[in-house]
């Protein structure tokens, strides 16, 4: 058990029977009566956001989660077969429990989120960044730079991203998984 005045973010509580991350908190003090914390928080299994009103020295459930690097070693069906990169134990993980599973290539690492209690994976999260090779795209024009305009080019993995135009097939491209736009070029 904690008191609300210790979350933080990314402290994993269980409330209702649901597990949930703050992804943001809030001291308030009002005029008058007690400090209250105000908190954002994110539902681990369907990703809904919700805002949760606590007062100071109020008690939650705080729940242990341990953070793993796992090898991606294929796809199953719907269910992606991981690998723990220290005990060489397999895991099975649900397509939806992955962050940025578009971007992800075998035998590409990740990190694992466990309930350390029971066990059980909770999500996994691709790296924030990655490099990908650019499979195909329309023909890029010499020189233009000079606009912001975009053309749709699809990567090694499947996923499709827009690019600048001057991208041609065969170059290598750094993608943010988070929302899968386009950081740059990779020399």
């Amino acid at each position: 058990m904690i008191n609300s005045q210790d979350i933080k973010k990314g402290t994993c509580i269980r409330m209702d029977g649901k597990l949930y991350f703050c992804i943001d908190f809030l001291h308030r003090k009002p005029g008058k009566g007690n400090t209250i914390m105000n908190v954002t928080l994110k539902d681990v299994v369907s990703g809904n956001v919700l805002e949760r009103r606590f007062n100071i020295g109020e008690k939650l459930e705080d729940v242990r989660v341990e953070r793993r690097p796992y090898q991606y070693l294929y796809k199953d069906g719907e269910d992606l077969i991981f690998m723990n990169n220290e005990t060489y134990e397999q895991v099975t993980i649900p397509a939806d429990q992955v962050n940025g599973v578009n971007f992800m290539k075998e035998s590409q690492n990740v990190e694992v989120v466990t309930d350390a209690s029971t066990e059980t994976v909770l999500y996994a999260d691709v790296p924030a960044k990655v490099h990908l090779t650019v499979t195909w795209t329309e023909p890029g024009l010499k020189g233009d730079t000079a606009t912001n305009t975009l053309k749709p080019a699809k990567v090694e993995t499947g996923a499709e991203v827009r690019v600048p135009l001057f991208i041609e097939e065969g170059e290598t491209i750094e993608v943010d998984t988070r929302d899968g736009s386009y950081l740059g070029r990779v020399k």
